[in-house]
């Protein structure tokens, strides 16, 4: 069955160039000249995927992607003409799975969109090549944290914790390799199929929301902590000793 994206996009002649390029892919693509209708539409019958342009009549994209995390977890991927640091760091903080700018060949971004999606973001399903599949352990609990890969769930000191499908499998990455120092090139290869460039600050926001909801200091972090010029390492034995 076609994996199905909503793509809204007001610039319909670049619309339906890029929706004619996945359709020759296999993708459904659902054209949306706004953002009026969305969240009906994602409600009535969840995509596996969001292609969102942040400048849009009415709401612009950022407001729509803050608001589609209320309940959506699948990839929201930002397509934008705005190659600005700020709106993409704004997009991670609200919950985006990527940020693409439009002048990027069509080629790569199906090579992105086909990586979000074999992480399982659709409909908050198993993963292709992750964490719930056969023969993989499918829950993890490390005293007052709990993660269930196969239901994509986790809970903080029996509170449930609220992540985009995107810092859900970061912490899921980070967590089965506990006590590894695990690479931002790493986590970027494995969560989104992209090389790191050494500018790219998409994996260091979403490290810092998950301390956020971890209850762990962003000064001194104890329980995912930073390995300078190395990367990142989530520690095995702090979360019985709170």
């Amino acid at each position: 069955m076609a994996q199905r994206i909503i793509f809204v996009e007001d610039d319909s002649e670049l619309a339906e160039l890029i929706g004619g390029f996945l359709r020759s892919f296999e993708f459904e693509v659902e054209h949306l000249a706004d953002g009026g209708n969305l969240l009906s539409r994602v409600r009535a019958q969840p995509p596996e995927m969001v292609l969102l342009d942040i400048m849009l009549p009415g709401k612009d994209g950022l407001t729509l992607c803050r608001e589609l995390r209320e309940f959506y977890n699948g990839p929201v991927v930002m397509l934008t003409s705005l190659n600005s640091d700020m709106n993409q760091i704004l997009s991670f903080e609200i919950g985006a799975t990527d940020y693409v700018v439009k002048t990027t060949p069509p080629a790569v971004l199906l090579a992105r969109i086909r990586a979000h999606l074999r992480q399982g973001g659709g409909q908050g399903g198993q993963t292709e090549h992750g964490a719930a599949a056969p023969g993989d352990r499918s829950s993890l609990n490390f005293g007052k944290l709990q993660i269930d890969a196969r239901n994509r769930t986790a809970t903080y000191d029996k509170e449930p914790l609220h992540l985009s499908t995107g810092d859900f499998d970061l912490l899921w990455e980070l967590a089965r390799h506990a006590g590894e120092i695990l690479s931002r090139d790493h986590l970027l290869k494995t969560l989104r199929g992209i090389e790191y460039d050494g500018m790219d600050r998409s994996i260091d926001v979403a490290i810092s929301r998950l301390r956020k909801k971890l209850n762990d200091d962003p000064n001194e972090p104890r329980k995912i902590k930073t390995i300078r010029h190395k990367g990142y390492l989530f520690a095995a034995d702090i979360w019985w000793q709170e």
